[in-house]
């Protein structure tokens, strides 16, 4: 005898209120034919635009429709959230909206736009609290000031009303198409939109098939549902960092293990190519969190052939001083940058001997450090060197042999890689 299924869910009246809470606030923002897509993947792709919303994330939706359930009473004292990112500026929007008052608790090392964002966003109404060195001690820190304070928390995505704002995004989608959606691609972070939107699909379209994406950083809930529990990540890759947590929430675990079809995780060096592709051929900016449903049709290639696919693209909140970083992400993961030290012999036209008897006629140097050291017939210097075509490295470095050139190679070693980049 079969155990009964858990049918974890989110009610569609509470989604259906959720949208009428939201009216006049979040836009409704466009789902959109995508040729460019639909042909690189033959299939029918369209994107919900959910980086054109009026504060550039699905965030506001959440964060709006939780603070809209809250009492007079209980907003006496105003509210307050921990967040580096989107959330936070969700939550000062809805701030400003209804002349509530919030405090916002940031990491110290917060970048300054999002700082600046977050001021813009909720005018008057808004005080952001820098405060500890990564979001665990701002988090620790707001809920410090709430007990203390009688504030009401605005959690990121483990609470009922924060998952049925994200849900409208699938309520507009399902009234917008014009076609069964075959498969809805989706980013996964805390699992707040996922559980919303799943659970509005699977009841009013249980055959499209649901699958959620992450970093393959930080695949908190991937590694949640292979041990049947949440776990807590020991540590991640930050960069997708709409998407990257350690933890995701206990709820939205329930109802993500319950509705979704599938979760995979994608390369961040492969979203960083994504991101420039969209940009370069588009014109479409979207942040690392925003690119990971797109990124995962590369993944998904062979099962969306001749399907109508709906991707979710979240956000769209990039700082434009990340793009070097981007950009450098992308080159290796795609094979076309590399760094070595190279023990150059300490005398004239070493260098120049380099530059024509070793570098081939496409290879460029991108990177060059070196200190001449007294008293040593060598010295080190390290070199990135950017390829027309990853076919290029081995011939390169059976060049550096014949040479007689000693050198490390620096992409295969962690610790100092890490610190390079």
């Amino acid at each position: 005898m079969k155990p009964e299924v858990n049918k974890a869910r989110i009610s569609i009246d509470n989604i259906l209120a959720a949208a009428e809470n939201l009216k006049g606030v979040a836009i409704r923002t466009p789902l959109m034919p995508n040729p460019i897509l639909s042909d690189r993947f033959n299939a029918n792709i369209m994107l919900k635009r959910e980086d054109l919303q009026v504060v550039r994330s699905y965030k506001i939706r959440g964060a709006y429709n939780k603070i809209e359930s809250l009492s007079p009473e209980l907003l006496t004292n105003g509210v307050a959230c921990a967040s580096a990112g989107n959330h936070a500026q969700g939550v000062a929007f809805a701030c400003a909206k209804k002349q509530i008052q919030g405090t916002i608790f940031m990491p110290t090392p917060t970048p300054s736009q999002k700082v600046n964002q977050v001021k813009m966003f909720g005018k008057e109404y808004v005080k952001v609290v820098l405060t500890g060195d990564t979001f665990d001690d701002a988090f620790e820190e707001a809920s410090k000031f709430c007990q203390e304070n009688q504030v009401m928390f605005i959690p990121p995505f483990d609470d009922e009303k924060i998952i049925e704002g994200q849900a409208t995004v699938g309520k507009e989608i399902l009234e917008d198409s014009t076609e069964p959606i075959d498969y809805l691609i989706l980013p996964i972070g805390g699992g707040g939109l996922a559980s919303g939107m799943s659970s509005y699909f699977k009841t009013l379209s249980p055959s499209t098939t649901i699958i959620g994406v992450e970093p393959a950083g930080a695949p908190s809930m991937r590694a949640s549902l292979d041990q049947g529990k949440v776990v807590i990540l020991d540590k991640i890759d930050k960069f997708v960092d709409g998407a990257a947590v350690k933890k995701v929430g206990d709820l939205t675990f329930e109802i993500c293990k319950e509705l979704l079809d599938d979760v995979i995780t994608v390369p961040e060096g492969l979203v960083c190519g994504e991101i420039l592709r969209l940009y370069n051929e588009q014109a479409i900016v979207v942040e690392p969190a925003g690119a990971l449903a797109i990124t995962a049709l590369e993944i998904l290639k062979d099962k969306i052939k001749g399907k109508n696919v709906v991707c979710v693209v979240s956000g769209s909140n990039n700082d434009i001083t990340r793009t070097m970083e981007i950009k450098e992400r992308s080159m290796l993961y795609e094979g076309l940058k590399h760094y070595f030290i190279v023990n150059f012999p300490q005398r004239a036209g070493a260098l120049r001997e380099f530059l024509i008897d070793v570098l081939g006629p496409d290879d460029d140097i991108s990177h060059f450090e070196y200190s001449k050291k007294n008293a040593r017939d060598r010295g080190p210097a390290l070199i990135g060197i950017e390829l027309k075509r990853k076919e290029d490295l081995q011939p390169l470095m059976d060049r550096m042999g014949r040479k007689n050139i000693t050198f490390e190679y620096v992409n295969d070693q962690p610790q100092f890689f890490h610190y390079l980049l």
